[in-house]
């Protein structure tokens, strides 16, 4: 499978790397972490206000049956 199919828009491999040396470069090798764990908990937030929505919507819609 040819990799540039599995990048969106037709973005290769190389423009990846590329896209992360300049990440690098930018932030360093000690702030990545901290970013992507600030990245992880602000998926992990969204992820239960959207479960928590849901379940909300789904007891409003048992009591007005």
């Amino acid at each position: 499978m040819n990799m540039t199919t599995l990048f969106i828009g037709g973005v290769g491999m190389q423009e990846v790397l590329l896209i992360a040396l300049v990440v690098l470069l930018f932030f360093g090798g000690k702030k990545i972490p901290e970013l992507m764990k600030g990245l992880g908990k602000g998926v992990r937030s969204f992820k239960e206000g959207m479960n928590e929505a849901t379940k909300e919507l789904k007891d409003t819609d048992e009591e007005n049956k």
